[in-house]
């Protein structure tokens, strides 16, 4: 009776963390805590948060007193904190938050005994929802919005929204989040209507206890749209008194809003530019009208125009003319890339462009360019490898991370934002490893100096074993944490390798389509302008012989992209038309190094598909067959792509793919068929 009463109790232990999940908990799962008294020298709904969290999942020694402190001195800045044995200390009961779910994290992973100070490199840490007031996100690929529905008894909270909203926020600040825009960059003037304000204030009540300031995207055609006048010109007084009479009223129902992202002049959207005015003009009549109340205006660098000029140069041409001439609470929202989110491109040179006006990075953790949520690309190496680009503003060490976060210029004013991939389906994003995006933006965003495989390796941890699990180190965690780290290399390979961007199918972006052109609409929006394949080559030339977007960069970087030569060949056809017979630094010629690059794209996908499936029995049943599902889609994608992409080219090369690889098993005219995203399904 004794064996068969131990070895219950050995299947229930072991069978704890394989119990059916949908992923709804995230990196936040329920663990058996221990008992831990809290004392703490005062009271707020941020604090009782604090509390409340460590007594749910404290794992430290059984019966303990846990403290918290108040503390003045400068090792700890903004909402940082330390941990020091049994005590967490800060300047603000932020702090003391933050504080808590670092210690429960490190707990969590075995590092509880160890002593731990962290301050936040941003002081504004934002995600962007895209989310449209009817319910529709745009670029969402994980359901609808969580914060609008369509009709109008979507305006009132119901007692399931809070319950969701609170969920969210607690996410969001385990991770360090401190803001969320909760709408549409192509944002719907009615959001600054009576209605919808009072909406946001609701939402804001929930997520302030969390730490979570508001920001809403706003158009900047409001003035006639609601407000009923005749013109929205940032210089007319009427124009000017409107939006600080729109402040004065936000700030009267939410005293902590944290302003406005705008998206001006851009893709259709309107702004001063529509009355003859400038971006200084536009941003500088509403940063006034936020000023008084603390607010700020991100005021995004996404511009370009119908223009024969190359559209990577744009944004530079456009903004830093006006360096130095936006107000003090404004600061520019620049993508980390010059064109758009692409599975690889350099670093935007406006990062080292800009000095006497603060920028901040733009990352987009939906997968708009890459895969949406079917296949699993780990981006936070692609974050990582932008943040620690060298821009040689100010010499060898001015990466981006130092020139967004106010660092080099001793600025307390620093953000940085993240476009979304949060809906209302039951797992939050779609796919299980997207989940690790949201979290790696956050981490980032808290501290810009993290490693992204430290990053994956919490996150695995936390989202899919028990606490301080070891035996699955070398049967799990490890390989799984090698598929992320190669993920997104992997993904440039099967879509767009050696510089090749933006071939992507018109509109949904997510199969591909070189072949596409269309005379009826602007060159930029179609494939063939950005890799201008011919019997010669294939690649655009930004060197100083084509475009010389090159000459934005700071020196020795210029130099460097000018040269084929020198040029990193991940960046060779971003910056050069080169020769189908140019022969690569391992010797193969471009041709069949693109060949190469496909191939190895799709095999490595395979074999993704065979390291998860090799995890079968280590984790709960619901959340293995979702990802192995979704790990069948991307194979069958990388297929589509590599064939796709080759038999395209191959018009132009005239040559044969190596006979070592596998042939295409599509015809290229069947794949031309492929032009709504359902067709991939």
């Amino acid at each position: 009776m004794k064996k068969i009463t131990l070895l219950l109790i050995i299947i229930t232990a072991t069978t704890h963390f394989l119990k059916a999940e949908d992923g709804h908990q995230l990196w936040l799962r329920h663990t058996a805590a221990k008992q831990v008294k809290v004392v703490s020298p005062r009271k707020s709904p941020v604090l009782t948060i604090a509390v409340q969290e460590i007594k749910n999942g404290w794992l430290g020694k059984d019966g303990a007193e846990l403290k918290f402190d108040f503390v003045k001195d400068g090792s700890v800045t903004d909402d940082g904190f330390r941990l020091e044995g049994n005590k967490i200390a800060a300047k603000t009961d932020l702090g003391i938050l933050y504080g808590s779910y670092e210690l429960l994290r490190r707990q969590y992973l075995g590092k509880s005994d160890q002593n731990y100070a962290s301050n936040p490199s941003y002081s504004r840490r934002i995600l962007n929802h895209w989310d449209n007031l009817d319910g529709s996100v745009e670029r969402g690929y994980a359901g609808a919005s969580i914060f609008w529905r369509q009709g109008d008894s979507s305006l009132q909270l119901s007692e399931a929204d809070i319950a969701l909203y609170k969920e969210y926020a607690r996410a969001n600040a385990s991770i360090g989040i401190n803001g969320t825009v909760l709408n549409n960059v192509n944002a719907s003037a009615k959001i600054l209507t009576i209605a919808y304000l009072q909406k946001v204030q609701a939402i804001a009540t929930v997520l302030r206890p969390y730490g979570l300031k508001v920001y809403l995207s706003v158009n900047f055609s409001s003035p006639v749209t609601v407000g009923k006048l005749k013109t929205a010109d940032p210089l007319v007084p009427a124009v000017r008194h409107w939006w600080a009479a729109k402040a004065k009223e936000i700030y009267s129902l939410i005293p902590d809003f944290g302003g406005f992202l705008v998206k001006a002049n851009s893709e259709g959207q309107p702004g001063p530019q529509n009355f003859g005015r400038t971006h200084v003009d536009g941003a500088n009549m509403m940063a006034d009208a936020l000023s008084p109340f603390g607010g700020i205006v991100m005021w995004r660098a996404f511009v370009y125009q119908p223009s024969n000029e190359d559209r990577t140069k744009q944004a530079y041409n456009e903004f830093l003319k006006f360096d130095g001439k936006f107000k003090k609470n404004v600061i520019i929202q620049i993508k980390n890339g010059p064109l758009d989110f692409q599975p690889r491109e350099p670093f935007s040179p406006l990062f080292g462009a800009m000095i006497k006006t603060p920028v901040m990075p733009e990352f987009q953790i939906t997968q708009e360019y890459l895969g949406w949520s079917n296949h699993l690309v780990f981006l936070s190496t692609l974050w990582e490898e932008c943040l620690q680009s060298d821009t040689y503003r100010n010499g060898k060490g001015s990466t981006v991370a130092a020139c967004t976060d106010g660092t080099m210029d001793k600025r307390t004013f620093s953000a940085i934002a993240g476009v979304s991939n949060i809906g209302l389906e039951r797992n939050w994003t779609g796919h299980i490893f997207a989940q690790a995006n949201w979290y790696a933006f956050g981490r980032l965003a808290w501290d810009n100096k993290l490693k992204s495989e430290d990053i994956a390796d919490e996150w695995i941890r936390q989202t899919f074993l028990s606490p301080t699990e070891k035996k699955m180190e070398r049967t799990f965690v490890k390989p799984i944490k090698e598929m992320m780290m190669q993920s997104r290399e992997v993904a440039v390979d099967y879509m767009m390798p050696l510089g090749l961007h933006h071939i992507f199918a018109e509109g949904h972006h997510y199969g591909p389509a070189p072949w596409f052109s269309n005379k009826a609409i602007r060159a930029d929006w179609t494939s063939v302008y950005y890799h201008n394949a011919d019997l010669l080559g294939v690649g655009f030339n930004r060197s100083s012989t084509g475009s010389n977007a090159v000459e934005q960069y700071h020196e020795p970087l210029r130099s460097t992209f000018n040269s084929l030569e020198s040029c990193p060949e991940e960046y060779l056809l971003w910056f050069h038309h080169v020769p189908w017979t140019y022969k690569l630094k391992n010797g193969n010629d471009l041709w069949t190094a693109l060949c190469y690059r496909y191939d190895s794209g799709l095999q490595r996908v395979r074999a993704f598909q065979r390291i998860w499936d090799s995890t079968k029995g280590l984790i709960d049943d619901e959340r293995f067959r979702s990802v192995q599902s979704k790990l069948k889609i991307q194979s069958r994608d990388a297929q589509v792509w590599k064939d796709a992409c080759l038999l395209y080219f191959q018009q132009f090369s005239k040559r044969e793919i190596p006979y070592d690889l596998e042939r295409p098993i599509y015809e290229l005219d069947t794949l031309k068929k492929l032009t709504k995203s359902k067709d991939y399904e």
